[in-house]
């Protein structure tokens, strides 16, 4: 196996010990709620407790992760010799890489001898963390650095992102919807359903009405764009509402005979603008 070690953070969702078994670098974004900071993965405030404290009405707060956290997070590896490959969450969604960017051009100046490449994975959520799994695999399979770099390159405008939310006011909260759109589908059940685009946004492509409507739409939209010789696996990503991440788990494996999958909670720091109840889902496609 190839010596460099793989960075991401953590917006990319992974089932929880999926880093640590792998020898990966996590860093943590952190968040606000309740008048509380915390990191993302801080034990101190679970994931269902972090939903229950939304569901109450409280308001978190994100924060990137800046320049010097970013290099604080960095050095030490690269003062024991590693280069890095690091994959990021998109830069349409948060300054996280472009921290990650303008760090590793500062660090390689310090450390001259040491390769950093960064990636904008233009992904969110368990998307960024099917990524990483896969440099993951195509380093165990002895890629170098580089040409690991340049397979996640070709694979990330592939991995396909399809989610719906129970809860329109969190999106009207970040401004992707209108006041008037979320009372009208709130007073009529109108649930979303959005992916993220080629440019890693985040843009509604459809609604329908009803939660059970809107969950089987994302494995309806899957079955359009699916790239059948090289989906081998999915993902889906939940906000504290394990048993409709696992209805379409089901509805996925029933349609198309795929058993490798995840189910991992969407973490606070993108939970904070999607809200309890989104359920997400991600695979190998044709196109975005």
């Amino acid at each position: 196996m190839q010596d460099y070690l793989i960075v991401t953070d953590s917006n990319s969702d992974m089932p929880e010990g999926y880093a640590a078994e792998h020898g990966i670098l996590e860093m943590e974004l952190t968040y606000t709620i309740g008048g509380k900071t915390y990191h993302c993965n801080d034990p101190a405030l679970s994931r269902q407790d972090f939903y229950a404290m939304m569901r109450a009405g409280e308001m978190p707060i994100t924060a990137q992760i800046n320049v010097e956290t970013t290099k604080n997070y960095l050095r030490p590896y690269l003062e024991q010799g590693k280069d890095l490959l690091c994959i990021m969450f998109s830069s349409a969604l948060s300054g996280t890489y472009n921290s990650a960017r303008v760090a590793s051009e500062e660090l390689m100046e310090e450390f001259p001898d040491r390769q950093i490449i960064v990636i904008d994975s233009l992904c969110a959520s368990a998307g960024e963390g099917m990524l990483v799994g896969m440099a993951v695999e195509y380093r165990e399979k002895g890629l170098s650095l580089e040409e690991n770099a340049q397979r996640i390159r070709e694979d990330l405008p592939k991995i396909a992102h399809m989610f719906t939310v129970d809860d329109l006011n969190h999106l009207r909260k970040g401004g992707r919807i209108s006041a008037t759109t979320a009372l009208v589908g709130s007073m009529l059940s109108i649930k979303p359903v959005l992916h993220v685009d080629d440019a890693g946004r985040l843009i509604p492509i459809g609604k329908v009405r009803g939660r059970r409507a809107s969950l089987l739409a994302l494995v309806d939209y899957m079955e359009k764009q699916i790239d059948r010789s090289r989906c081998d696996r999915f993902a889906i990503s939940h906000g504290d509402c394990l048993e409709d991440a696992q209805f379409v788990a089901d509805e996925v494996r029933r349609r198309f005979k795929l058993k490798n999958y995840t189910i991992s909670y969407v973490g606070p720091t993108v939970g904070a603008h999607s809200g309890p109840g989104t359920v997400a889902l991600f695979f190998y496609a044709h196109k975005r």
